[in-house]
């Protein structure tokens, strides 16, 4: 039986020596390296594809800006551009294939873009790849640049581009849940504290309060991104900018500026900026709020559907997989139990964005990697949260209506509405009678002679159990005599 071919391959060399990659391979020697070195996570960085269009963004901002300047001459400039720009357009991204997790700061995803963007532009060039003596992956790709100032600009790109679609989710769960305010914008219904009957008020303002929560997210997840709008490129190695031109810097921000379409800045302090991680933390924990009120929404949707025949049984939540292997016709709230679950690992990982950013030493933070698949992968989780939740759970949910109406008609809480009318001691002594007697409020109120049975049914309307129909009314002074008849 004949062998098989071997694979064609071609030899590169670095500073530890020479290896043999794969012919048809864009990435290089020093990508080898990183994939024998950290064969952590199993998963590239391709899986985060904004990160990996992020870092095209600052090789092509800087291809332009350093042939601006005249470090670069056009024809480099344009073929690293134009290799650049087919990473952006979606092009060779499973060529990005170095772990999300890693050692270096990030050198290692930095070499990847450049290798992959440089054997891209020799093959733009007519040339072979591995020809780096015409086009260099340090030399030219990198120029101006170190893994200290391109890294942590390429994450912040990636994550506001990453977070345009969890914003746009997040707005469209808020819709979800404000259409079915609406749909349930008559729905009486008795409010709880503490989990015990308190007011009535109505399920769609119940519903409405959830969409509230979600629009104040968005607003605090659109401020906290404008945190990472401050970049540090031009710092180099640790914010002294050795071996920039003293114009890269503000001509590869306006660059970045014109491809991103992002409000970018550069730091004031360039040293300070290249050990700095304090806006990851901020925005990591803006996302941790995030998910922890929408965590809460979904114990409330699990409270609130639960039973149905020994729970509340208030609402119901679309039937979406059997529930049990062994208790026939059960069906389990599996969506909102999901969404708390990515909550939870959401606040996982915002403790470890926290404690990699506390670890970083001197001029330079070693662990912005795993503060990018952290905030990377909360993101992305979320994202996909809010979109089973929605469709899979919020659009198909019903109100129990009947029953909704005969728990508000047995509550006692109803009487706080006839405080202004009936004083807080007359009310609280029939409210007592009413546990007692198991008599309606109402009833007791009439007989006890202190309003009529129209002006009772008048107060007890829904519009004014909701707070949606205001009220003024003179308390009467009831005297301890006329408690004790009550």
């Amino acid at each position: 039986m004949a062998s098989a071919a071997p694979t064609p391959t071609r030899t590169e060399t670095d500073s530890l020596g020479s290896m043999e990659i794969p012919a048809d391979a864009y990435w290089g020697i020093h990508t080898s390296r990183a994939d024998a070195n950290f064969p952590i996570s199993k998963r590239p960085i391709s899986v985060y594809p904004d990160l990996v269009v992020g870092l095209a963004m600052v090789k092509q901002a800087s291809a332009r800006a350093n042939r601006e300047i005249g470090v670069l001459d056009h024809e480099r400039a344009d073929l690293i551009d134009r290799a650049s720009q087919r990473v952006i357009d979606g092009e060779f991204h499973e060529q990005f294939t170095v772990g999300v997790i890693q050692g270096g700061a990030g050198t290692s995803t930095n070499m990847n873009a450049n290798e992959v963007i440089t054997n891209i532009a020799l093959e733009l060039a007519g040339r072979e790849k591995g020809d780096y003596a015409f086009l260099s992956p340090i030399d030219h790709t990198n120029r101006s640049q170190s893994t200290n100032d391109v890294y942590p600009t390429a994450v912040k790109i990636g994550l506001s581009l990453t977070l345009r679609s969890l914003l746009e989710e997040l707005d469209l769960l808020r819709l979800s849940f404000l259409g079915k305010s609406r749909e349930f914008h008559d729905v009486l219904k008795v409010g709880r504290t503490q989990l015990q009957d308190a007011v009535p008020m109505t399920l769609g303002q119940e519903f409405n309060g959830f969409a509230t929560t979600l629009g104040y997210d968005h607003t605090r997840l659109t401020e906290n991104a404008s945190l990472m709008f401050e970049i540090n490129m031009g710092a180099t190695a640790i914010g002294t900018g050795i071996t920039t031109h003293p114009d890269y810097a503000p001509a590869v921000l306006k660059h970045l500026r014109e491809i991103t379409q992002l409000d970018l800045r550069t730091a004031g302090d360039l040293v300070e900026a290249t050990s700095d991680t304090g806006s990851f933390m901020s925005f990591s924990s803006t996302l941790k709020r995030n998910a922890m009120k929408l965590s809460k929404i979904c114990n409330d949707l699990r409270l609130l559907s639960s039973g149905p025949q020994a729970g509340f049984g208030e609402i119901n939540l679309p039937a979406m997989q059997a529930g049990s292997s062994i208790m026939p016709g059960k069906v389990n709230p599996v969506i909102p139990e999901v969404v708390n679950q990515v909550a939870f690992a959401v606040a996982g990982a915002d403790m470890t964005v926290t404690m990699a950013a506390e670890a970083g030493q001197l001029q330079l933070n070693a662990f912005e990697p795993v503060i990018a698949h952290s905030i990377f992968q909360s993101i992305t989780w979320m994202r996909q949260a809010m979109w089973t939740l929605r469709v899979n759970c919020v659009d198909g949910i019903t109100a129990n209506r009947d029953r909704l109406g005969a728990m508000v008609g047995a509550s006692v809480g109803v009487i706080t509405a006839l405080t202004p009318f009936i004083g807080y001691a007359a009310a609280a002594a029939l409210a007592k009678t009413a546990l007692l007697t198991n008599r309606s409020v109402a009833d007791l109120v009439v007989e006890a002679g202190l309003m009529s049975r129209e002006e009772v049914v008048k107060q007890l309307s829904p519009a004014r159990l909701s707070g949606l129909e205001t009220i003024t009314a003179a308390i009467p002074v009831i005297s301890p005599e006329d408690l004790s008849e009550i």
